[in-house]
């Protein structure tokens, strides 16, 4: 029998991880990804267990511990440095089954685009959905080469998705959540430093790890909507972030302007009606994007390529995939749901403006860390401790 066909859209982790995990369960896969190279936009990403035991599906998820760098303590901390809650990276492993591991999103896209034949991904491929496609024709997707049928189409097409404007014309989309954040990778400082995130008033920092010895950085802080800095970022950090404690002044000081990233943060503030409509299925920022403070979108992403995988793979009717999608849609939805609003929980915590408020948070957490130790470790339950589905005997 002919290999049922999938066509991706977005080459991002999700994309990469849906074509990885489709055609391990016998789909024949395209991805076309608009931009003309696989070098993902974007910096560091936080794996944590649950997307450690998505990869494991595939035979990635060794690979990906191997590369956690973070040993030891670690925490939450306020601008002058002093520690509101505190971990260690054993204690993550132990809790919830692995460490946490920060990794370059290049060498994650690298490892997922390895296990693809080389002509799965066509770069500089511009695809429009044109049908969704339904139970009794295929999907049509537009190309600058012309149209292509498939028996699935997947957008992952991020947080600006077209394909999910198509899917819910009605649906408002991400919504601006008030904050805007930096990134950067830069070469470790000379002084050692504990992994840490630190909240201030308004403003958030992270410093961690990379395994190949340079060190992730970010920045979030409230500010309008599309507004930039007057001169550099780098500058805007140093007014912002200048006097915090180390190893901050040391990573601004290494870093290039034109190597730090800057986007306005928006989320989902409404769920979607469904992850699919027809032939077609959304997964990632396409479906639910989210606020970056529980580390969760690129891990989201991995669960619904993983997830919709298997749902495809266990269909009593391959050449019909939407009941599998059907199922694909009432699995992911409320799980993702949820964590976009713990997230958008988090964020408004952690950006609370004005300093009495700040002060209030910053000795509510430091007195229940001392009362219930593993407090950040918390924010992590019903979410790291995730498992994969497993196909059933009987399917």
């Amino acid at each position: 029998m002919e290999e049922p066909r999938a066509v991706v859209i977005g080459a991002g982790i999700g994309g990469l991880t849906a074509a990885v995990a489709l055609r391990r369960t016998g789909w024949r896969v395209t991805v076309l990804e608009r931009a003309a190279s696989l070098e993902p936009v974007g910096a560091g990403i936080s794996l944590a267990p649950n997307a450690q035991r998505a990869l494991d599906v595939i035979g990635l998820g060794d690979d990906v511990r191997a590369l956690a760098a973070w040993r030891g303590d670690g925490g939450l901390r306020t601008p002058s440095g002093r520690w509101l809650s505190r971990t260690d990276s054993a204690a993550a492993a132990r809790r919830f089954g692995g460490p946490l591991v920060l990794l370059h999103r290049a060498t994650l896209a690298e490892l997922l685009a390895a296990q693809l034949p080389d002509d799965a991904v066509r770069t500089g491929a511009a695809a429009t959905l044109a049908d969704p496609g339904a139970a009794t024709r295929p999907a049509t997707v537009t190309t600058p080469d012309g149209d292509v049928e498939a028996d699935l189409v997947v957008g992952a097409d991020g947080i600006n998705s077209a394909v999910r404007r198509t899917l819910f014309p009605a649906h408002p989309g991400p919504v601006y959540t008030g904050f805007t954040t930096w990134r950067m990778v830069v070469p470790a400082p000379s002084r050692p430093f504990a992994p840490h995130e630190t909240w201030g008033n308004a403003r958030l920092w992270g410093t961690h790890p990379l395994k190949d010895g340079r060190i992730y950085a970010y920045a979030s802080a409230a500010a309008p909507a599309g507004s930039r800095a007057p001169d550099d970022e780098k500058a805007e950090l140093l007014r912002r972030f200048g006097d915090w404690h180390h190893p901050v002044p040391a990573v601004l000081a290494a870093v290039e302007p034109a190597a730090i990233l800057r986007h306005d943060v928006r989320h989902m503030a409404r769920t979607l009606p469904a992850y699919h409509h027809g032939r077609t299925a959304l997964l990632g920022d396409a479906a639910h994007a989210m606020p970056p403070n529980l580390g969760q979108g690129g891990n989201q992403a991995i669960e619904d390529a993983i997830v919709l995988a298997h749902h495809l793979a266990a269909a009593a009717a391959p050449a019909d995939p939407t009941p599998a999608l059907a199922a694909y849609t009432r699995e992911r939805l409320p799980r993702t749901a949820d964590i976009v609003r713990r997230s958008a929980r988090t964020a408004r915590m952690a950006l609370l403006a004005g300093t009495p408020a700040a002060v209030l948070r910053d000795g509510a957490l430091a007195a229940v860390s001392r009362l219930a130790p593993g407090l950040l470790l918390r924010s992590w339950e019903g979410i790291a401790d995730w498992q994969p589905p497993h196909r059933t005997y009987a399917a």
